[in-house]
């Protein structure tokens, strides 16, 4: 009986962990954003991500931002989209990044991972960052 009931707990434990996972576009306190399908890459030797995002209530001190990577053949590239505007409104977001220092980069399949980030300040420096959602999926980078 005790391996039964171990075998149960686990279980339990599994189906309760599995229940409480933020799905792909994860949403929390009013927040969401999502990344599109497919990136650009320009002939300038840059790489454009883009999506939407919506959130509520920036931080009285500090801020809201967007963070956005691409991932493929064991490279990544991470880059801002600059600040977000948090009145409860859906807006567009878009990411452009140099290839210079990651020449690897290439028109195919690879992963995007996109996030909505509050910057809480301690004077003039950051004292933490949050996650008040994020987006991963595979994408189709185009050249």
């Amino acid at each position: 009986m005790p391996g039964r009931r171990m075998a149960l707990a686990a279980l339990s434990a599994l189906a309760a962990a599995a229940a409480f996972t933020a799905p792909a576009t994860a949403t929390s306190f009013d927040s969401a954003i999502s990344v599109q399908p497919y990136a650009q890459i320009g002939e300038d030797g840059t790489i454009t991500l883009s999506g939407t995002y919506r959130c509520t209530d920036a931080s009285p001190v500090g801020g809201i931002q967007i963070a956005a990577s691409v991932i493929q053949d064991h490279t990544r590239l991470t880059t801002g989209a600059g600040g977000a505007v948090c009145d409860g409104a859906e807006h567009e977001w878009e990411s452009r990044a140099s290839l210079r220092y990651t020449p690897d980069i290439h028109p195919g399949p690879a992963r995007a991972e996109v996030r909505l980030q509050e910057v809480k300040l301690s004077g003039l420096m950051p004292k933490s960052l949050h996650t008040l959602a994020e987006d991963q999926q595979d994408i189709q980078i185009t050249g």
